[in-house]
Parts: C-alpha cells; sequence; structure tokens
C-alpha cells in the first residue's frame, strides 16, 4: 500500500510572522519560501475555495488585509492556517507550500486578473 501522505518537500523550520502577515517556511532541500497570508488565504486548498472538482475554484475577494492567527500541524505531512477571517479547513501540504513558493508571482498575477476579469477587488 502507499502512503498517500508522503511529500518529496519537508520543512526544517516554519515562521509565522503576524505583524508582516507573512508565513515563511525553510525546507531542508534549502529554499526558503515566503507566502503573504492573502496569497494563502485566496489559494486555500479547502473545498470551500477550490470546488469539490475540476472547473469549481472560487475567486475570493476582499482579503487585502487578512491575517493568520495560527497555524497547527496536521500530522507530519501538512499544517491547518487560522486566518483572522475564521476561515481554516484548508490543509496546507508541505509540497503545496513548496509549489505555492516556487509559482508566487504567476498565482498573484492569476489571482489579481481573475479579480479584475469579475469586476471584484482586493479590498473589503
Amino acid at each position: 500500500m502507499s502512503d498517500n501522505f508522503s511529500q518529496k518537500h519537508h520543512p526544517s523550520e516554519i515562521r509565522l510572522k503576524r505583524a508582516e502577515k507573512i508565513l515563511e517556511v525553510d525546507f531542508e532541500d534549502g529554499q526558503t519560501v515566503s507566502l503573504p497570508a492573502e496569497l494563502l488565504r485566496v489559494e486555500s486548498p479547502s473545498a470551500d475555495v477550490q470546488g469539490h472538482g475540476p472547473g469549481q475554484k472560487k475567486t475570493v475577494a476582499g482579503r487585502r488585509h487578512v491575517g493568520i492567527m495560527g497555524v497547527e500541524a496536521v500530522g507530519n505531512y501538512a499544517i491547518r492556517i487560522k486566518f483572522d477571517d475564521m476561515h481554516d479547513t484548508g490543509i496546507f501540504t508541505w509540497d503545496y507550500l513548496h509549489d505555492m513558493g516556487m509559482r508566487q508571482d504567476e498565482m498573484w498575477a492569476g489571482y489579481l486578473a481573475e479579480l479584475e476579469e469579475k469586476g471584484l477587488s482586493r479590498d473589503p
């Protein structure tokens, strides 16, 4: 039986910078990612954001000022992030966080384009 929770990337340190609204993750491969709370929130891997299948992803607007209240471990493969807008259902695997860090510019541009296309704003 294969381990569905095996991850290619593993963190060596996680830092929540509440004042800056940033989550920093150092990975064992030497990569460090610095992810803004807003991007983490709007790209949450939760069904609430991603939907339950292809093409169901929702555009989350009004989260420019969202912060992170806390982070908790989920087994040894992920974390749950508790945002101050009370969203806390996304399970962020190490591989997902690593991928977000590597694709941050692309994801951010896509998010901004979606907002503009739908006439939505980052502001609450």
